[in-house]
């Protein structure tokens, strides 16, 4: 959320007498590496017959050359900009391993680079003795030590290269008392330790030279500052600006390895933040200055103006809507409402609560890794924690879940319903697996249990199909490894695909995975029933699965299956359930261990469904199972 302001700045001399001007320079363009977006920008210069040259500086700062052909009275300079005042964190930034401790070295390649910041002024008297009380207060430096001798203190007794800069930059906010001057050009660092005051490009200055003589490289800055009013009133300490206020400004930027230029503005003792629009960023304040060139010798009367005005405000919380807006929206509200229901379109709402172990909160898999088999084992026990407690005898469901862009498998999700009106869907909890042990299941208790399936719902057992990894594909793979590489102890940059595919050849490439029923429902008369049939698939009626991870059932080749015509495809068409005509759900589940006593019936096929059936198969109801577990 952010606040747009617009500033406008103008800059008046008028002159007793007809001059003729030189070519005048204007730095009053924000600069290029400027944090706070500038969304437009105009430059007015009166007289208007003149020449303009954008162009950049040395430090790349835009500069406007004006050029005037004729005499003139007057000379003025209209700036109207907009900016985006949102919020950001000055400390934003990470510095180079070699430099997060001070004094550090800069990279001997930056020298002549970096030559132009770190120009020192000469050492007077307080100059020098205000020096070596930040070297001993911040640095420990009883007696004046040599360069080489601040490079080998061991860096444990370093302090912080940010918490130097932040010490220094207060100290001078503390010392040097802010005063507005009037006068021309900058006061030397001298000047301004003798009186103990002076205006902002003063004390901008004078850190600059404590930066250069402690080995930073900095720069001098003349920009804009604005400020605006707080929404709320601090509940301790100042409140900052009682309206909001803009004005020509100068702090100083210093150079740190992998921060880049950083601010800091020794008349508040604070980092720059987007309040700070830097205009020019020079060596030396002399050039830096909004506005500089030659005249005729005349008398000049100066004015000049600045302001700022809000043109656009987000909705905070320190600021909220307003009763007029909120009424706006409510009547829009209302009215979406209204359409909504007009076209029949209901809209449900969920929550996505997110939790962290308590015991290992600063693990990958709670911060930065998406899954992980710990994280899969506690997320089964507080299912069934909340299955127990909010919504006894409903079904757990284990799925698929959402599937992220860069992420090789999908995440799971795991699912609980229950019936409203309190009957039990699943009663004997003992059947529901512990995903922390191992059972020990293998592909004979996979064909077992579909055994037993196939003939409680009236299939024949002979439709179960084993399913295989793809042989052709990870003998394709394994030949693919360099001379040197092994399945088994393969040193792939891809840990999932090494693990896949050392798991994969450890256990054989032919073993069976598991099995698979194909079954859909069917009508027995005016009663609901199951039926089953083959799969007629591409290599010899042998089920080969798509290569991955995940479990047996997601990754059936179901476009494999022979094609039917969209005419021919047997659609089922589920009714509403939001339609009050649907038959009541009876009293007690009916599906039992004996479909005799059940009153279920079920429809038993004699040979394969019709071509039209065989697709409705693979993508309807499909029972599997495999080692790692029971899934249905």
């Amino acid at each position: 959320m952010s606040i747009h302001v617009a500033l406008h700045h103008k800059t008046h001399y008028k002159y007793d007498r007809l001059v003729k001007l030189g070519p005048q320079v204007v730095r009053l363009r924000p600069a290029p590496h400027s944090r706070t977006r500038i969304l437009s920008y105009s430059l007015n210069i009166k007289p208007e017959k003149h020449f303009i040259n954008w162009m950049q500086d040395p430090q790349s700062n835009y500069s406007a050359r004006l050029v005037f052909e004729e005499p003139t009275r007057e000379f003025m300079v209209e700036v109207d900009l907009v900016a985006e005042m949102a919020v950001f964190n000055p400390f934003d930034f990470f510095l180079e391993p070699q430099a997060e401790k001070f004094p550090f070295v800069y990279d001997p390649a930056m020298d002549h680079e970096l030559a132009p910041f770190l120009r020192k002024c000469w050492l007077t008297p307080l100059f020098t003795k205000y020096l070596a009380a930040i070297r001993r207060d911040f640095l420990g430096e009883t007696k004046r030590r040599t360069k080489q001798e601040r490079l080998e203190i061991p860096d444990k007794e370093k302090p912080r290269t940010i918490d130097f800069l932040v010490a220094v930059n207060q100290r001078l906010w503390q010392d040097i008392k802010y005063t507005i001057r009037l006068e021309p050009g900058v006061q030397t660092p001298e000047e301004t330790l003798e009186k103990l005051s002076g205006s902002c490009r003063d004390s901008a200055w004078l850190l600059c030279q404590l930066f250069r003589h402690c080995g930073l490289a900095s720069r001098f800055v003349s920009g804009y500052l604005i400020q605006l009013k707080a929404d709320q009133k601090a509940l301790d300490g100042p409140s900052g600006a009682e309206k909001d206020f803009t004005d020509l400004h100068a702090w100083t930027e210093v150079y740190l390895p992998g921060g880049g230029w950083i601010g800091l503005d020794p008349t508040s003792g604070l980092l720059a933040g987007e309040g700070h629009i830097p205009l020019a960023c020079t060596p030396d304040p002399s050039s830096a200055a909004p506005i500089s060139g030659a005249i005729d010798e005349c008398e000049c009367e100066f004015a000049f103006e600045m302001g700022i005005t809000r043109v656009h405000e987000s909705p905070r919380v320190t600021l909220p809507y307003t009763e007029e807006q909120w009424t706006k929206i409510e009547s829009l509200g209302h009215s979406i409402d209204a359409d909504l229901t007009k076209g029949d379109v209901r809209l449900t709402m969920g929550g996505e609560p997110t939790f962290v172990s308590i015991d290992d909160p600063d693990g990958a898999e709670w911060n930065f890794t998406a899954v992980s088999h710990k994280k899969r084992v506690l997320s089964g026990q507080l299912i069934k924690r909340l299955r127990e407690k909010f919504a006894p005898g409903s079904l757990l469901h284990y799925g698929q879940g959402k599937w992220y862009p860069g992420e090789p498998l999908p995440r799971y999700a795991l699912g609980c319903y229950w019936r409203k009106d309190g009957v039990p869907i699943w009663k004997d909890d003992s059947l529901i697996a512990d995903e922390s042990k191992d059972y020990g299941h293998g592909a004979k208790d996979a064909r077992e249990l579909l055994s037993r399936i196939s003939r409680i719902v009236g299939a024949d057992p002979k439709y179960l199909i084993p399913a295989y990894e793809d042989a052709f594909y990870y003998t394709w793979k394994e030949r693919r490894l360099p001379a040197n590489v092994t399945p088994e102890k393969t040193n792939l940059k891809d840990k999932l695909e090494r693990d896949r595919i050392a798991r994969i050849f450890q256990r054989g490439v032919d073993e069976v995975v598991g099995y698979a029923l194909p079954i859909k429902r069917a009508w027995y008369g005016d009663q609901r029933g199951w039926m089953s049939g083959s799969w007629f698939l591409r290599d010899d009626d042998t089920l080969w699965l798509i290569p991955g991870d995940s479990a047996m059932g997601l990754r059936l080749p179901l476009d494999s299956i022979p094609w039917v015509a969209e005419k021919d495809f047997p659609w089922q068409r589920p009714q509403d359930p939001s339609q009050p005509d649907l038959p009541e759900l009876p009293r007690e589940f009916p599906y039992r261990a004996h479909p005799e006593t059940s009153g279920q019936r079920f429809l038993r096929t004699r040979g394969a469904p019709s071509r039209a059936a065989i697709r409705q198969t693979g993508t309807g109801t499909k029972i599997t199972r495999s080692s790692a577990g029971v899934r249905s």
